[in-house]
């Protein structure tokens, strides 16, 4: 039973929950099969199935293990990504930098966690102006190079901080099945699904959602009302 008070550290995920992909991540998945010569039809599936996850990590299942290939994939990627980013086709989650900014009054610590490189994470950042709108950013690699569904970045984001005193003070919010399972094993004691992303309600609950939320618009009021 979470019988913690007060949730002061909140650790939010970026393209799906923050961020809107509409399509980004799959288009650049595409887009980097192609330059190395495969046929993305063969790989959307369980492109789709895991989204959240590190994205080497999803590379490296696609290869069979093929380090290399993995290595050129993910650079690929990474590359197309950042192309669309350039482009203007980022934007933020509508209200979520609101959310944020609420989060932030409530005397939480907010914290953006993305299964991208930083070099990926940096560009959406700078895209959006939000540079500063968090203290802390996190990408697999700050974390030991494990993302979701493993709950390093979570965590590390409670050793860097020093936001709360025990786990069950964390709240998580994400909007793929692999973001509920970082919350769950990382121990928080909220762990919010959102609907602007990859996966619908049944699928986040399933993987342990505690909440289901429209969007993280509706996260600031959902705290309060919890701690009340």
């Amino acid at each position: 039973m979470n019988t913690v008070k007060k949730h002061n550290l909140v650790v939010l995920d970026m393209a799906g929950t923050t961020v809107a992909d509409d399509g980004l991540v799959e288009q650049a998945f595409t887009a980097a099969a192609e330059r190395l010569g495969e046929d993305p039809a063969t790989m959307v599936d369980h492109v789709r199935a895991t989204m959240g996850e590190s994205k080497i990590t999803v590379f490296r299942h696609l290869f069979g293990g093929d380090e290399t290939r993995a290595q050129e994939a993910n650079l690929a990627f990474e590359a197309a990504y950042g192309e669309l980013v350039a482009g203007g086709l980022v934007a933020p989650v509508p209200g979520a930098a609101e959310a944020i900014a609420r989060l932030k009054e409530q005397g939480r610590t907010v914290v953006l966690t993305t299964g991208f490189a930083r070099v990926t994470q940096d560009a959406i950042l700078d895209a959006l102006g939000w540079r500063d709108l968090v203290e802390l950013t996190l990408c697999p690699a700050d974390a030991g190079g494990r993302g979701r569904p493993y709950p390093d970045m979570v965590l590390a984001a409670l050793l860097r901080t020093g936001a709360v005193d025990d786990v069950r003070g964390i709240a998580v919010a994400g909007d793929t099945s692999y973001d509920m399972l970082s919350g769950v094993r990382s121990g928080a004691g909220i762990v919010a699904g959102v609907l602007t992303g990859a996966h619908d309600e049944t699928a986040l609950k399933e993987h342990g959602a505690t909440h289901v939320l429209a969007s993280v618009a509706e996260l600031p009021s959902l705290m309060a009302e919890y701690e009340a």
